[in-house]
């Protein structure tokens, strides 16, 4: 397998969970985050290196919102353009639940293959 094929099976990989990540990083955040800051901490979570492009971010949370699972909120900033905050809402939480029990089961049934030892 060449590195696009690599390249090509991450993109593929991320652009199903990055919706289930926003709203893990946002509900586990006790404040309003804007995107380029919820960037920082994907990035930092992972040693440093970012897992999501950060320009793949903002269409799932302006999806995200349109779906009422966030609010967001523009903030005036002095030292830019302004800011676009975003809180997860109670019906995203509802459903950050359903999406957590949907990735356990995808995930523990991708490992049961592809474990050292596995009998499947």
């Amino acid at each position: 397998m060449d590195d696009s094929d690599t390249r090509k099976f991450q993109k593929d990989l991320n652009s199903g969970l990055v919706g289930l990540v926003l709203l893990s990083v946002l509900d586990r955040s006790g404040e309003d985050l804007y995107g380029y800051e919820i960037a920082k901490r994907l990035q930092r979570a992972n040693e440093g290196q970012p897992i999501f492009k950060e320009g793949t971010l903002y269409p799932v949370l302006r999806a995200l919102a349109a779906q009422q699972l966030l609010t967001s909120r523009i903030v005036p900033s002095y030292s830019g353009p302004p800011r676009r905050y975003y809180r997860i809402t109670d019906q995203g939480r509802a459903v950050l639940a359903q999406w957590r029990g949907i990735w356990r089961d995808t995930r523990d049934f991708v490992d049961r293959f592809n474990e050292p030892g596995s009998s499947t």
